[in-house]
């Protein structure tokens, strides 16, 4: 397997750790360049040096990124330098997130952290990409979603939960959300719930988990070339199932794209 990777490149973001450090780890084994997202310049180098360190990885595979997902602003300044220095992107995976807090809060950029953090940010991310991204076969977005956007629901009049805060429901709208936007027609992508793993987003799911590299497999498997997709398609680990049935309409494809236009500023 280790030849489908070569010459390609592909971009993690959340890559520091958990399951986007492992994912990052296996591409880069299997000779993709790597650009490893991390929240800070220290945090991406620090994630790189571990890997050559640790797991033997060349070096001149890994591109150190930052950009903290809580401002818009440094989501804009890492696309412009994917497309600069990366013109040809082969596969985005969409994997930062973060446990939506006890607190309702809002970032910079006026959106409810977590739905900014896990969807917001990767949909700027995505459609500033999108010349990058290559349309050759193989060329695709993964989203690291969860079982949790079942629960989810979109509050059209309320995205930013402003009049009723739970941090689950807060979490679920956010991973639903990412899951609805893998079947814009803009891009080619796929959302997969790698299963419950020990990362830091443990706590939401309950005490045990697999770990983290297990999880790394199923988005690793779904990056692969040879794995073919159907855009929209949603894996429950390496199993292809039905998501949540609003994330198949194009309605609610059509007018999350609009809202998200929206809150990150880019109003068509």
């Amino acid at each position: 397997m280790s030849s489908s990777f070569s010459g390609r490149t592909v971009l993690v973001t959340g890559a520091t750790s958990g399951i986007g450090y492992e994912t990052a780890r296996r591409l880069a084994e299997r000779g993709a360049t790597v650009l490893l997202h991390g929240r800070t310049p220290e945090e991406a180098q620090a994630a790189a040096d571990r890997l050559v360190a640790t797991a033997g990885v060349n070096g001149a595979r890994l591109r150190p990124l930052a950009a903290d997902f809580v401002r818009l602003e440094e989501v804009e300044n890492l696309a412009h330098a994917v497309v600069r220095e990366h013109p040809r992107l082969d596969v985005l995976v969409n994997n930062a997130a973060i446990a939506a807090p006890e607190r309702h809060t809002l970032t910079a950029d006026g959106n409810e952290i977590s739905f900014q953090v896990n969807f917001l940010a990767h949909y700027l991310l995505t459609t500033m990409l999108e010349p990058a991204l290559t349309s050759d076969p193989g060329g695709r977005v993964v989203n690291v979603s969860s079982a949790l956007h079942r629960s989810g629901a979109i509050q059209w009049n309320d995205p930013q939960r402003a009049r009723r805060y739970s941090r689950l429901a807060a979490y679920a709208q956010s991973q639903l959300a990412l899951t609805v936007f893998a079947a814009d027609p803009r891009v080619t992508a796929v959302s997969v719930d790698p299963g419950v793993c020990e990362t830091g987003l443990l706590p939401l799911y309950g005490h045990e988990g697999a770990p983290a590299a297990e999880g790394a497999e199923h988005v690793v498997r779904l990056c692969d070339p040879a794995t073919e997709i159907v855009n929209g398609a949603y894996y429950d680990r390496s199993e292809r199932v039905a998501p949540a049935v609003a994330a198949t309409e194009e309605r609610t494809v059509k007018r999350l794209s609009k809202l998200a236009d929206l809150l990150v500023g880019h109003t068509a």
